[in-house]
C-alpha cells in the first residue's frame, strides 16, 4: 500500500482524475488522505465525491467549506459566510439536494488524522494544545501554523515547532506565497496549490514525497473561474 495526500480539490473533478492517473493510483490497494474542501468554487463537486467513494482506503478530513455545506444540510439555510465562500457551485451541483452517500462521507469525516507522528489536518492547530483539546476554529480555519512555518523559512530559521514529525495542511493556498507547488517549511507541508482559484491540484506520495500535479483548473474548466 502506498499512501497519498491531496490538497483542496474544490470541485475540480477533471484535475482530481489527472492526479490519480499520473500517480497510477490503485483504488483497491493505495490509501488517499484527502485534506478536505471538496465543496465550493469548482463546478463538479458531486463528481469528486462519487470518485472519492470508489477509493477503498480513503481518509477524509473535514474542511471549512465542507463544514458549511453540512450546516446547509442540517438547517436547510444558506449562511451568509457560506454564500460569500463560494456556495453557489455546490448548490448548482446538487439542485435536488446532496445525496445520502455524500452527506454520510462528510458526517463521518475526521477532524484530523494521525499516522506515526505524521499529522494531517485541514486548517492547522494551536501548537500549545494537545490534539484532543483543539477546537473547530483551529482545525478547520486556522492559518497561524502555516504562516509561522513560512515566516521561519523566509528568515532561514526553520526549526521543529511542534511535537510531530510532519504536518500536512490544506486551506492556506501556496499561491499566497508565490508558489504553484506544495511548500515545505519546518515540519509543515502546505498542500493547497490553488485549484479552487483556477490553479493546479497537487497530490503527494507521503513516503517518497513525489508530487503529481494536474493542469490548471481554469484551463480544464474555461470560463468557470474569475
Amino acid at each position: 500500500m502506498r499512501t497519498f495526500v491531496i490538497g483542496d480539490i474544490h470541485g475540480a473533478y477533471k484535475a482530481f482524475k489527472q492526479c490519480l492517473k499520473k500517480a497510477e493510483f490503485n483504488f483497491e490497494k493505495d490509501k488517499l488522505i484527502c485534506l478536505g474542501d471538496v465543496c465550493d468554487r469548482g463546478p463538479e463537486v458531486n463528481k469528486v465525491f462519487d470518485l472519492l467513494l470508489e477509493i477503498k482506503n480513503l481518509i477524509y478530513i473535514l474542511g471549512n467549506h465542507d463544514y458549511l455545506a453540512l450546516e446547509w444540510y442540517r438547517t436547510g439555510k444558506i449562511s451568509k459566510i457560506w454564500k460569500d465562500q463560494g456556495a453557489a457551485t455546490t448548490l448548482k451541483a446538487y439542485p435536488k439536494g446532496m445525496p445520502g452517500k455524500h452527506i454520510k462521507l462528510l458526517q463521518d469525516a475526521s477532524l484530523y488524522y494521525l499516522q506515526k507522528r505524521k499529522l494531517f489536518v485541514h486548517g492547522g492547530i494551536n501548537i500549545n494544545l494537545p490534539l484532543k483539546k483543539q477546537d473547530l476554529s483551529h482545525l478547520l480555519w486556522d492559518r497561524s501554523l502555516a504562516y509561522n512555518a513560512i515566516q521561519r523559512k523566509s528568515k532561514q530559521k526553520e526549526v521543529q515547532i511542534t511535537r510531530y514529525k510532519e504536518i500536512y495542511v490544506g486551506h492556506t493556498p501556496t499561491l499566497n506565497f508565490g508558489s504553484k507547488k506544495p511548500i515545505h517549511a519546518c515540519e509543515v507541508w502546505l498542500m493547497d496549490t490553488g485549484a479552487g482559484w483556477g490553479g493546479k491540484l497537487s497530490m503527494m506520495d507521503v513516503k517518497t514525497k513525489e508530487i503529481f500535479r494536474s493542469k490548471r483548473a481554469d484551463k480544464l474548466y474555461p470560463g468557470k473561474y474569475s
